[in-house]
């Protein structure tokens, strides 16, 4: 797994500052892109830096994460004592009909207050465990989920925060139904796709990912 995991910092040129970025995963069935946000995780929250991860958890709970983090060496529950790790579970999220001021506006809200609250002495990463799921939280709403990332995206310019967040781009189908997917690329500076291995299953890797990066400015 290390040289996999050296190739991926490689392509995200993890050496140097990756703040104020927005990174999406798009994944697809048959390859999670679940693997790269737990190399993330644990690169963020090395012992060398000073990181604080803000970790919007759609899909798992915090027990998931910290079982696999733990295998990979990273504690999570230590981490969240040392308030390193802000976990938000979402799991049971529900937005009300006709608008989400009770839901996502008041999430962004408790975002904002805890990167204010970390942003004068840490670099500060939001993730978001699964933005499919999310919509599906804002009652199928493209529109708000996007408004909400939109706003989220206002704190990589005004506190330099790095946004990282997984869609599963092959769940919707053609036309409109691209909408969430082709935005979140739009709106993202790096985009690494997670793919099936093109020679088909192996025993000890499962799958590809390539990374498409555009520079700040172009949209």
């Amino acid at each position: 797994m290390d040289r996999p995991a050296g190739l991926l910092d490689e392509a995200l040129n993890m050496q140097h500052s990756q703040t104020g970025r927005l990174l999406l995963v798009s994944d697809c069935v048959e390859t999670s892109g679940a693997f790269v946000l737990h190399h993330l995780i644990k690169r963020f929250l090395s012992p060398s830096s000073e990181n604080i991860v803000i970790f919007l958890a759609f899909a798992q709970p915090f027990n998931h994460y910290d079982r696999i983090l733990r295998k990979m060496g990273c504690n999570l529950a230590v981490q969240r004592e040392n308030k390193r790790f802000i976990f938000f579970d979402m799991l049971m999220l529900e937005c009300p009909d006709g608008g989400v001021e009770g839901g996502l506006i008041a999430l962004f809200g408790n975002i904002q207050k805890a990167v204010e609250v970390n942003s004068l002495k840490k670099n500060i990463i939001i993730m978001i465990d699964d933005i499919s799921l999310l919509e599906v939280a804002a009652n199928g709403s493209t529109k708000d989920v996007l408004d909400f990332m939109h706003y989220c995206h206002t704190l990589t310019t005004q506190f330099g925060c790095t946004i990282v967040t997984v869609v599963h781009e092959d769940i919707y189908s053609s036309g409109e139904g691209l909408t969430l997917p082709l935005q979140m690329e739009y709106l993202a500076d790096i985009t690494i796709k997670t793919e099936p291995l093109i020679t088909g299953l192996a025993a000890d890797v499962h799958g590809q990912h390539a990374v498409d990066s555009i520079e700040q400015g172009n949209h």
